[in-house]
């Protein structure tokens, strides 16, 4: 109890003492204790990433929200949120993986659920953003009758309820426009660059690769902060998951060739690049990616392939992928998110995320 005195000048200065003691001891406190005292949020989990949220809330000192989620004999998903969220700041983590239609229903559920139970906010936290890819008429397919899936879904989160979505690297930045919500497309980049130190011994003797076109300014940033060079591979496809033909840009001769991009399906493309990487000169090939989505025979042709190590982030479940290649390495990037989600719940910018780590 702070102490008291009815003499004003004395009261005064009792009353600094206290105030500076509070500020001491707030100062001192580590960053987890302080975490701890969070008042209103919630954090749920998704059935997707359960790993990844239970990371977020450690990191955040807090306790993973109650959810049950279950499927009728009909496959119809149901979902019951096991406490209150009235008046609660919500955050509800959930990435486009594994069975997506599902764990995009999942979620819209989810956000209903507790926009009905009168959350006073409700932000999706989606690692990888379901049918990013999807984000134009390609004059490809079929004459351009083809949707434009990714502000279909962007409509359905509205819909729902979401107030705010936390994603990183979404596969084209213009999909933040089709939201009339704000939406924070964090970046993978700081945790990239951080790896590459770290772990490529070689790294000034490197050049960094864009697999595509679409990924020279992704490719450009990152060798401009490492202060090295970048090369792209033009592709062509006749249709998709199927390169035509590659032609590199750029020269990699004795050096060690970084392929940086921001997902990998079926990985034909960055297994053809590091083919062609390899016939141009490059010492030894690493390939960086935000989203390893493995799909198909993905896994079967890494182990063939050239490469030193395919490094990607956990904002999809890599653990299984990990067991089947030994190439494969993760870069937990659950610190950024559950960062993103403090700051956002106490009104702060998240913009120091764009090109900082957080320890």
């Amino acid at each position: 109890m702070p102490v008291r005195s009815s003499h004003p000048v004395r009261a005064l200065t009792l009353a600094r003492s206290n105030v500076e003691q509070v500020c001491v001891i707030s100062c001192s406190c580590p960053s987890n204790l302080v975490h701890r005292t969070m008042p209103n949020i919630k954090v749920f989990s998704g059935s997707s990433h359960p790993d990844l949220a239970s990371r977020i809330v450690d990191r955040l000192g807090i306790d993973l929200g109650k959810v049950v989620t279950k499927k009728f004999s009909n496959l119809e998903t149901c979902v019951e949120i096991g406490e209150s969220v009235r008046g609660e700041d919500v955050y509800i983590v959930q990435s486009g993986s594994g069975e997506i239609n599902d764990n995009l229903m999942e979620l819209l559920i989810m956000i209903n659920a507790c926009k009905i139970a009168s959350a006073s906010r409700v932000t999706a936290v989606i690692p990888c953003f379901p049918y990013a890819r999807q984000d134009k008429k390609d004059k490809v397919r079929t004459q351009s009758r083809a949707p434009i899936s990714a502000k279909l879904v962007a409509n359905m989160l509205s819909v729902a309820g979401a107030d705010h979505i936390i994603t990183m690297d979404l596969h084209a930045s213009q999909i933040q426009g089709f939201f009339d919500i704000p939406v924070d497309n964090l970046y993978a980049e700081p945790a990239v660059l951080k790896w590459i130190r770290e772990n490529i011994v070689e790294w000034r003797n490197s050049i960094i690769v864009s697999p595509d076109a679409g990924g020279a300014k992704r490719v450009t940033s990152i060798a401009d902060r490492l202060n090295v060079e970048f090369a792209l591979i033009h592709k062509e496809r006749k249709k998709a998951n199927e390169v035509a033909s590659m032609v590199l840009v750029g020269d990699v001769k004795d050096r060690v060739a970084i392929l940086v991009d921001d997902m990998a399906d079926t990985c034909g493309t960055i297994c053809h690049a590091a083919d062609k990487l390899v016939e141009a000169g490059a010492t030894k090939v690493y390939a960086i990616l935000t989203h390893g989505i493995f799909s198909g025979p993905a896994i079967s042709r890494i182990n063939n392939a050239c490469f030193e190590a395919v490094v990607v982030t956990n904002t999809i479940p890599q653990d299984g992928h990990m067991k089947d290649c030994s190439k494969i390495q993760c870069i937990d990037v659950s610190m950024m998110f559950a960062e993103a989600v403090r700051r956002t719940h106490n009104g702060e910018s998240v913009s120091y995320l764009f090109s900082n780590v957080p320890y």
